[in-house]
């Protein structure tokens, strides 16, 4: 499918997860065959004061479609930060927040708090859509509540300002990540627009995305939680997509060997310690699901340097399977 001038080879997305796609995972996703990821949302405010953290969120992704995600509220900030965004990063596309639930975010009037008002979010996308020269996209919810879903009514009215796609979770924001997502209102976007529309939303495994695509009519499927420790979850929902035998995961110490190298890119990007300290979740999660592992979780829970990371992952291998 397309995007803009975009040709996206594959149906697969990395969802945009604060303190989680950094450079580091993103480029470890393409390499197994996400076909597009994007980068941790960042303030199109904070760009526009050069905040150095802020800015180093950017680094664009090695391999794929790569795009850059920023959130606010102001028509002008946000098409500045849009394009402070794109001369720092390089991305393929922009994308714009409309759909996180986070009170810190809502509570600004950013996020999913922009499905609260359409015209003002129509404005945010048409300032951004005159301000760049890439596609723009926009990340949003099912509504706000359970009595104001208006995906499809608003992505008429993005799509008309000048969004070129539209993801859609299918949870409203009072719902945050629990219940059912609802495929339902994401088949209703998909026939209110013509632009392509991204399913999100309980899409755990490739046996999900062949229903969900049965079920909205999708073109592009947003996994999110579920690639925590897996990113092999890639080419194994793009297989079930395209009908193909789907991929066995490779063992235990494959994998493990993936962790390290996700980790020594996450060195690179941002120095030794911060690297350690956040590889203590992660490292966590490519242990999910691995029997006789809690000994090996706790170790990684007191990860402080690489010489740790490594004598588990030597520890892993030996013991585990």
């Amino acid at each position: 499918m397309r995007l803009g001038e975009l040709e996206i080879r594959g149906n697969t997305v990395l969802a945009p997860m604060a303190g989680v796609t950094d450079w580091a995972f993103r480029c470890v996703c393409a390499e197994l065959g996400a076909a597009v990821t994007v980068t941790e949302m960042v303030s199109s405010r904070a760009l526009v004061y050069r905040d150095k953290k802020s800015l180093s969120l950017l680094r664009r992704t090695v391999g794929g479609i790569c795009g850059v995600q920023i959130f606010g509220s102001d028509p002008t900030i946000m098409a500045e930060g849009a394009q402070l965004a794109l001369e720092h990063s390089g991305a393929d596309f922009l994308d714009i927040n409309m759909g996180c639930p986070m009170p810190k975010i809502v509570g600004n009037g950013d996020g999913c708090a922009l499905m609260r008002d359409p015209e003002l979010a129509a404005r945010i996308v048409e300032a951004v859509c005159r301000a760049v020269p890439v596609p723009v996209t926009v990340k949003m919810r099912k509504g706000w509540d359970k009595g104001s879903c208006n995906a499809a009514e608003l992505a008429v009215c993005l799509e008309q300002a000048g969004a070129a796609a539209i993801a859609v979770h299918g949870r409203t924001k009072t719902m945050l990540y629990s219940g059912t997502a609802d495929w339902d209102c994401i088949t209703q976007v998909r026939h209110a627009v013509r632009i392509p529309v991204v399913a999100n939303g309980d899409i755990v495994t490739p046996e999900d995305a062949v229903r969900c695509r049965a079920r909205t009519g999708a073109e592009l499927f947003m996994l999110g939680r579920t690639a925590f420790g897996d990113p092999w979850v890639f080419p194994a929902v793009q297989a079930a997509l395209d009908g193909a035998p789907i991929p066995d995961r490779p063992p235990l110490s494959a994998r493990v060997d993936t962790a390290l190298r996700q980790f020594a890119l996450a060195r690179e990007d941002k120095g030794e310690h911060i690297a350690c300290l956040e590889a203590r979740k992660h490292f966590a999660w490519y242990l999910r699901g691995v029997p006789y592992s809690g000994y090996y979780k706790e170790k990684i829970s007191a990860i402080s340097s690489m010489a740790d990371i490594e004598a588990i992952a030597a520890g892993i291998k030996r013991d585990l399977r």
